[in-house]
């Protein structure tokens, strides 16, 4: 079977909405990675590949990215911006098949969200036992390993807390949450998100701008000789992590979702 051309696939698989979700669509998608999927998806929505199939491994890079962060060096981060990215990529592709072919899965919804909780998780421990220099001819100093984990165990509930918004909705009853009950009731609180919103701190947590803050503290340290950066980096993620747990969740008790 021919193979579709990119201006066959595009008004199917990016339809009006997709690229421009506030909270489903990441920076990196609308600026380059949808683009790339596209080109891929020409070679697999003919193919036997199922969209829950590419969900599978888009999981699969994305906790492949905390064995990659254990090389030293530059190299072992861009190993991990590189799965990653593929994490990214194949994230973009899974949805775009399944608009194709109209084959949609609860399963791959699922698996989906549950790739993005363990992407978030493996790119902080990672970087917490790779500040550790568990590979180093000195002392492992776990401490930062820890750091790490607390990191990642704060990234996981910041997606938890906004998940459990729709548990707690499906199971009084109620429909979906719309984009505009995420606003708080507070005029002092909505100060405060678009202030956070601006300054953009809390996306550091995240797989994505995480693994490319890791990459570039890399850098430091190899002109420093040292770990510096990344034990500094990582102790930053971790009080970021922790901090917007708290206030993620405030802001949601603050809001109209639950109402």
């Amino acid at each position: 079977m021919q193979k579709p051309s990119v201006a066959e696939l595009r008004p199917v698989v990016h339809p009006p909405g997709v690229k421009d979700r506030r909270s489903g669509e990441h920076w990196a998608g609308r600026l380059y990675m949808r683009e790339l999927s596209l080109r891929i998806d020409r070679h697999l929505v003919n193919t036997k590949v199922t969209p829950n199939q590419v969900t599978y491994l888009m999981t699969v890079f994305g906790v492949l990215a905390a064995p990659a962060l254990l090389v030293p060096g530059i190299p072992g981060a861009l190993l991990g911006v590189l799965m990653v990215q593929l994490y990214l990529l194949f994230d973009c592709v899974d949805g775009e098949i399944a608009r194709w072919r109209k084959q949609y899965s609860m399963t791959g919804v699922y698996v989906d969200r549950v790739a993005a909780y363990l992407c978030d998780a493996a790119v902080l421990v990672g970087f917490g036992l790779r500040a550790a220099d568990v590979w180093g001819t000195g002392r492992i100093d776990w401490l930062w390993a820890f750091l790490g984990t607390l990191g990642a165990l704060g990234a996981v509930l910041i997606k938890s807390e906004t998940d459990l918004v729709g548990v707690a909705r499906h199971q009084t009853g109620k429909a979906p949450v719309q984009e505009s009950a995420s606003e708080p009731r507070s005029s002092g609180m909505a100060l405060a998100r678009k202030a956070a919103a601006a300054l953009k701190f809390h996306r550091l947590v995240l797989g994505i701008e995480a693994s490319l803050l890791i990459l570039v503290l890399a850098v430091l340290d190899t002109v420093r000789d040292d770990l510096f950066f990344s034990r500094l980096g990582v102790a930053v993620l971790a009080g970021i992590a922790l901090l917007q747990t708290l206030l993620h969740l405030v802001s949601i008790l603050a809001s109209s979702r639950l109402k």
